[in-house]
C-alpha cells in the first residue's frame, strides 16, 4: 500500500512540515495557526511539533505539524523529517530575497529524499504586512510557484493573513495527491458477486 493511504473510517491524520530559511517566520506562522497569537521574539527553532484538530471542507482532520530549523547547521535533521512528511509548507519572507532564492534548494531536496518528480507542497510568502520592506514581488512569488508547479499564497503571521488558509490549502493538496496515489476502492458488492462462481485455475 502506498504511503499515506488510509483504510476505513476514522479521523484523517496529516504530517505537515514547515520548511524555509532562518528568520522567515516559520514558527510565527505555525504558532499563529495553532494558538492564535503572534510571537514577536525570534528564537531560532531546532524542531518543534504541534497537533491541531480541525475541519477542512467538512472533513475532520488531525494535523501533526513539524516546525523545522532554517539554519544550515541543522541540515542533517532535514532528511529525516523530509522522509516522514506528507505535505510541505515552503516558507520565505517577502522582505528577504535570499530566503526566496533558497526555496528552490528546499524543494529539490524534498523531491530527492522522496524520490519523486512532484510531492504535495505550497509556497508561502510570509511577512506580507511589511509591504514597504518588500524585496520579492507578488509576481515573482507566482512565477516561482509556476516553475515548482505549486500554489502560491502570501501570508502574515502578524496580522493573521492567510495563515489558516495556507495550512488548509496544503491539506487539500495532500488529499488530492493521496487520492491519486491510492484511489478509493470501488464498491465491493458488485465485484464480489462477479467473483463468485468464477474460479480461475492455473496449471
Amino acid at each position: 500500500m502506498a504511503a499515506g493511504c488510509r483504510d476505513g473510517p476514522g479521523q484523517e491524520k496529516y504530517r505537515l512540515v514547515v520548511v524555509g530559511g532562518g528568520g522567515v517566520g516559520k514558527s510565527a506562522l505555525t504558532i499563529q495557526f495553532i494558538q492564535s497569537y503572534f510571537v514577536t521574539d525570534y528564537d531560532p527553532t531546532i524542531e518543534d511539533s504541534y497537533t491541531k484538530q480541525c475541519v477542512i471542507d467538512e472533513r475532520a482532520a488531525r494535523l501533526d505539524i513539524l516546525d523545522t530549523a532554517g539554519q544550515e547547521e541543522f541540515g542533517a535533521m532535514r532528511e529525516q523529517y523530509m522522509r516522514t512528511g506528507e505535505g510541505f509548507l515552503l516558507v520565505f519572507s517577502v522582505t528577504d530575497k535570499g530566503s526566496f532564492e533558497e526555496i528552490y534548494k528546499f524543494q529539490r531536496q524534498i523531491l530527492r529524499v522522496k524520490d519523486r518528480d512532484e510531492f504535495p507542497m505550497i509556497l508561502v510568502g510570509n511577512k506580507a504586512d511589511l509591504d514597504h520592506q518588500r524585496q520579492v514581488t507578488q509576481e515573482e512569488g507566482q512565477q516561482l510557484a509556476r516553475q515548482l508547479k505549486v500554489t502560491y499564497m502570501e501570508a502574515s503571521a502578524k496580522i493573521r493573513l492567510n495563515v489558516d488558509q495556507s495550512f488548509h490549502e496544503l491539506v487539500r493538496v495532500v488529499r488530492k495527491f493521496q487520492e491519486q496515489e491510492c484511489p478509493p476502492s470501488p464498491e465491493p458488492t458488485r465485484k464480489e458477486k462477479d467473483k463468485k462462481g468464477c474460479h480461475c485455475v492455473i496449471f
